[in-house]
């Protein structure tokens, strides 16, 4: 069997690249060897709000933010699960001449001490509308997966989808786009696509196909779920099955990594349910409730499913937020204080995050 670094090999697993409120180091830990125990190969750490991976990205990490990272890939080593990171050079693009080549190179440095097995390069959600923007960005990449260590290398287009909404916010994509990467991009390198929509609510072989005609292989699926960073999704949590996507090692994508949401521990519910290897997926929500919190948890979570994920906060109001506070309060379990910290407005929306 290929492993989850191989050129080609299908990737399952998590991308934590959410806007807002990032999961502690004790989750990210914790969910690395629940990936582990459900057949899934892959955990990316590519927080929106980690700077120094995106707007202060040409800075190092502090000491103890590096040697927390260290960990992880330690971590994913010793439970044989895919240490990714994605870095998002911001808008470089924009003017890459001789000093950001060289403050790439020094990043790049930094980068290759954490020994990841994956380095993704994300162009994700950020000003688009430059002429030569597919050649620009087809150079950055080649230069650093050439510079750089790690056995597998994924690229975020700017336009990573079909949805409108990223041409209504940075601007127009620029004709051929699309085309011109897939013609250029060395085969060796994959990219991420996240469907039809920013969040897809199904992937299709026919929704694939268009994409992969233009870039000449298959894409690696960013799902754009459970995430609910936005500021409408912030107002639920995404408990629910995934429905209409690919199973493990369909041909006609490359990959899927999933978008968790803000909260690390409830996450785990829909991830119950996602198509890992060797590990049957939980089938129902009821399953995957059972598996991740049993017990009195489990039955507050399914009498309260449909609140959470169709009411959200808004139809949770004054005293009946406070008893479900109170009951939700009283468990000990790292899924109730999630859901406590929800239901107090604890998890801020990050206006930074526009694709709602």
């Amino acid at each position: 069997m290929l492993s989850a670094t191989s050129q080609g090999a299908y990737l399952a697993g998590v991308i934590e690249g959410f806007y807002g409120c990032a999961w502690s180091w004790s989750a990210r830990e914790s969910t690395i060897d629940f990936l582990r125990q459900r057949g899934l190969g892959a955990y990316v750490y590519a927080p929106k709000s980690d700077p120094f991976l995106r707007r202060r990205w040409a800075e190092p990490w502090p000491s103890a933010t590096f040697a927390q990272l260290q960990q992880l890939g330690r971590r994913c080593r010793a439970a044989g699960i895919a240490w990714g990171v994605g870095w998002s050079p911001f808008e470089v693009y924009r003017c890459y001449g001789p000093s950001s080549r060289a403050s790439i190179r020094d990043k790049l440095a930094e980068l290759n001490e954490l020994e990841p097995d994956i380095l993704c390069v994300l162009f994700d959600d950020m000003r688009g509308d430059l002429p030569e923007l597919a050649a620009l960005q087809l150079a950055i990449v080649h230069d650093i997966a050439a510079a750089s260590r790690a056995r597998r290398h994924i690229f975020c287009p700017t336009y990573y989808s079909e949805d409108g909404v990223l041409e209504k916010v940075f601007g127009a994509m620029p004709r051929g786009y699309w085309t011109e990467l897939g013609s250029g991009l060395d085969p060796a390198i994959d990219y991420f696509w996240t469907g039809d929509r920013v969040c897809s609510h199904s992937y299709s072989r026919q929704s694939v196909a268009a994409i992969t005609a233009a870039m000449g292989r298959p894409p690696v699926l960013w799902d754009n779920y459970p995430v609910n960073d936005g500021a409408r999704m912030s107002r639920f949590l995404h408990l629910l099955p995934f429905q209409g996507r690919p199973g493990h090692g369909d041909d006609w994508v490359r990959g899927h990594l999933v978008n968790p949401m803000n909260q690390a521990w409830l996450s785990r519910i829909a991830l119950c349910t996602l198509e890992g290897s060797g590990v049957p997926a939980a089938a129902s929500f009821d399953e995957a409730v059972g598996t991740v919190c049993a017990g009195r948890l489990g039955e507050l979570l399914q009498r309260d499913v449909a609140l959470f994920t169709q009411g959200g906060l808004d139809a949770i109001a004054g005293s009946a937020g406070a008893a479900l506070r109170r009951e939700y309060g009283a468990i000990d379990h790292p899924c109730a204080r999630e859901v406590v910290a929800w239901l107090s407005g604890q998890y801020q929306f990050d206006p930074a995050c526009l694709t709602d």
